[in-house]
């Protein structure tokens, strides 16, 4: 074997290790603790009204023991909003891979609490326990896919960083199946279930600082070209390469001796203000797109589509399998097709599955097999999401921004995905309610709007510098800033002319 070869396998399994010891304890604990919470729902709920009455003598009405349990689940995105605020300055103070590490503290208060909650017979115990969980989460989702983008070459930086989502998908498929009855989900575990993401932690504890920190980070923010030669060449293989550490030094050079931005000063800064916006957008509309809200409108469809009650948690791991094959599809896609283009295409396609959704939906008991083309939609809705805008979305900020400014970006991108997943959480129970069968239409009209605007406003950034990026950004900032002066300069002359006008005519 050739050394080049050997160096290209050394790269490429320190990189691959790198990406699975990172999400192992990142972006797999998102999904998984979002799937675990489903199964032992019926279960809480008794437990919730069983505490009530040994306390106050008194059982909860329904809607009070509901009311109770969309703050245990509402806790864990308002978590997640606090845990995105941490993450830009953990991220800059301590590096993204110690930040990673020092995340697990949240995680393993978080498996305490949901062990002791039922000896110590407290509601209040789990909401605290889903509310540290989602801090970790909210870390996770903002720092890996940042180490991510940092610590990978070019030509492979939007697959590695499309890995987040390929770890999420395995994180809901795997939080599903262990929900189920015949592993963690019955009566009897569901404290050992709550408490079962304390395991990827500790394999990450365990595994993560046998690899390097970002070199991105160690040059730019630390100024350490040692150590970033050294991690550039246990990721890269024996051999570091010079247009590489190149592009790096000039990254540097154009940070000079600048700090991180902070978020205020982002959001002052004109320059990355178009950049700032599709970012938000692409980020809300991520989470306002209803794939979230259709997971849990699936036990009805299969219920409907014929399937018996106590097979339906087998059939809702399909939607989890669904996700995980489009993420790795779209992993292999990615640096092919492009991100601009899967990120269009995911919501076209979202756009135009809600409506046969709708439909389906509306001819329900009045025409045959119409059941059956709800659960076809339901599976289609959610590979579309899982083949664009579940896994580009969170590689935008890295490929958007630079050093500088990157963890404030990735703090408002998490803090917009936060919010807007805690607001369709409590705003879709009353969605369905009032709009019934068109409950869709909302989420269609998000999928259509989010496809025009990035349309408009988004480049390819496939094989691209960030400098390059930048240049484009530049180019279409001058453009309309050339545009509104034209607009100016012809307004202008449009008053003087008929300033003159009126003169001749006096």
């Amino acid at each position: 074997m050739s050394k080049t070869s050997k160096d290209r396998k050394g790269c490429s399994l320190t990189l691959a290790l790198t990406v699975c010891s990172a999400a192992i304890g990142g972006t797999l604990q998102y999904g998984y603790n979002i799937a675990i919470i489903n199964s032992p729902t019926v279960y809480i709920q008794k437990f919730i009204n069983e505490t009530c009455v040994e306390r106050w003598g008194t059982a909860l009405t329904s809607s009070e023991v509901t009311l109770i349990w969309t703050l245990i689940v509402s806790a864990f995105s308002l978590g997640g909003l606090l845990g995105s605020l941490l993450a830009g300055p953990m991220a800059i103070r301590c590096g993204r891979r110690q930040t990673l590490l020092l995340n697990n503290c949240f995680l393993m208060a978080s498996a305490i609490m949901a062990l002791s909650s039922r000896p110590a017979k407290s509601t209040e115990i789990i909401i605290a326990a889903r509310f540290l969980v989602g801090v970790n989460a909210g870390v996770s989702m903002n720092v890996q896919p940042m180490y991510f983008g940092e610590s990978a070459p070019k030509a492979l930086r939007g697959a590695v960083a499309l890995l987040s989502a390929v770890f999420t998908a395995m994180g809901i498929l795997l939080g599903q199946v262990i929900g189920l009855t015949e592993v963690l989900g019955g009566e009897a575990f569901w404290p050992y279930l709550l408490a079962s993401n304390a395991i990827p932690g500790l394999l990450q504890l365990l595994t993560l600082p046998w690899f390097p920190e970002s070199p991105r980070y160690l040059l730019i923010d630390r100024g350490d070209r040692e150590a970033c030669s050294h991690a550039l060449g246990r990721l890269r293989g024996c051999e570091v390469s010079d247009a590489e550490m190149e592009e790096i030094l000039e990254e540097q050079k154009a940070a000079g001796v600048a700090r991180a931005k902070s978020l205020c000063e982002l959001l002052a800064d004109r320059g990355l203000r178009r950049q700032l916006c599709i970012v938000m957008a692409a980020s809300s509309s991520m989470m306002l797109c209803g794939n979230d809200s259709i997971y849990f409108y699936a036990s009805y469809i299969f219920q409907e589509a014929g399937v018996s009650a106590e097979k339906i948690q087998y059939a809702t791991i399909g939607t989890g399998a669904c996700e995980f094959a489009a993420a790795i599809m779209s992993n292999l896609l990615i640096e092919r097709v492009g991100r601009r283009m899967l990120l269009l295409g995911g919501y076209v396609l979202m756009a135009g599955w809600a409506v046969v959704f709708t439909l389906s939906l509306s001819l329900q008991g009045k025409v045959a097999g119409m059941p059956y083309l709800s659960m076809a939609c339901v599976f289609a809705y959610i590979l579309s999401f899982g083949m664009g805008p579940a896994g580009v979305t969170g590689i935008l900020p890295t490929e958007l921004f630079d050093q500088m400014a990157r963890p404030a970006a990735y703090m408002i991108a998490g803090s917009m995905m936060w919010v807007n997943l805690f607001l369709v959480g409590m705003a879709f129970p009353f969605i369905v309610n009032n709009l019934g069968q068109f409950c869709f239409i909302p989420f269609c009209g998000v999928c259509v709007a989010s496809a025009i605007y990035l349309r408009l406003t988004l480049p390819e950034t496939k094989g691209k510098t960030l400098s390059e990026i930048t240049a484009e950004f530049d180019r279409r900032n001058t453009k309309g800033l050339s545009s509104s002066l034209q607009n100016q300069s012809q307004l202008q002359e449009t008053l003087h002319s008929s300033e003159s006008v009126e003169i001749e005519q006096f």
